[in-house]
């Protein structure tokens, strides 16, 4: 098999590995964030886009996913511990009231 089939000289497997992993944070865990402004979870999504290429470009491609693997640990700390020690399940955020308290929202829904 050809070797230089699997080899690419781009930062497009960065690109789409952020994006894939962004979209299901989004699809599963996106309820978690419904409160959050679009503009905050687009520069989330760019400050980790460019922190992973630009360690990509300096370091070599295993580091920049080894980056992004350790930007993970956090949010597995959040929704594996801190949350249900507060008592709120790190799956679904439930209780809406709980977890709104945690993270200082207006529980008031339909006050915008």
């Amino acid at each position: 098999m050809n070797q230089q089939l699997f080899y690419t000289n781009t930062l497009w497997p960065e690109v789409a590995v952020v994006s894939v992993l962004f979209t299901l944070g989004h699809i599963f865990l996106g309820h978690f964030e419904e409160r959050t402004s679009s503009w905050r979870k687009l520069a989330k999504y760019l400050l980790t886009l460019t922190v992973v290429c630009l360690f990509s470009v300096f370091f070599g491609r295993m580091v920049g996913f080894s980056v992004l693997g350790l930007s993970l640990l956090p949010v597995l700390f959040i929704h594996l511990y801190l949350l249900p020690s507060n008592g709120i399940n790190g799956w679904t955020g439930e209780p809406k009231e709980k977890y709104y308290e945690f993270r200082g929202w207006d529980k008031n829904i339909f006050n915008r």
